[in-house]
């Protein structure tokens, strides 16, 4: 199984230098310690300089998890830039995100989070906060392992014994 991952920090203010890539910097970090390769790539708030970078990664890149753009705001374009481009979406993923990050602020219901797949690497899209980001990865972990083993051509599984 692949272990090679993107990050991809979606951000007009990050992209144009005028501010630090903190969710950037901590999914990288974590995901790192998850024992990925990780590669970082930064895009404005643009749907198709976003589709183009997850594009880009697919063949190669396991994991695509994306940083930014998920909100409410007029310039957070991402599932829009993702649902056209997605082979079909992952629902649990931002479900599991959006109930975990509820038990943290209220204002999880707010995000957009989604993930899906593109070829056979998984698309993975969190908020842009460094903690909204970390709480998001930190909610789907658990099947992080799993669905990249599926999404790899491991779907032989065994019943469990008892």
């Amino acid at each position: 199984m692949s272990r090679h991952a993107l990050v991809l920090t979606i951000s007009d203010g990050v992209s144009a230098g005028m501010r630090q890539d903190e969710s950037g910097a901590a999914l990288a970090a974590r995901l790192t310690e998850l024992g990925f390769t990780v590669e970082r790539q930064t895009v404005p708030d643009e749907m198709d300089e976003i589709a183009t970078a997850v594009s880009g990664a697919t063949g190669h890149t396991a994991l695509v998890i994306s940083t930014g753009g998920t909100g409410l705001g007029p310039r957070d374009v991402t599932p829009q830039a993702l649902h056209g481009l997605l082979d079909y979406e992952i629902p649990g993923f931002g479900e599991q995100m959006r109930a975990f990050g509820r038990t943290r602020t209220p204002m999880a219901d707010l995000s957009r989070s989604t993930a899906g797949v593109l070829a056979s690497t998984l698309v993975i899209a969190v908020p842009g906060s460094r903690g909204g980001a970390l709480d998001s990865l930190t909610a789907i972990e658990p099947l992080l392992d799993h669905a990249l083993e599926t999404l790899g051509g491991h779907t032989q599984h065994t019943k469990p014994s008892g």
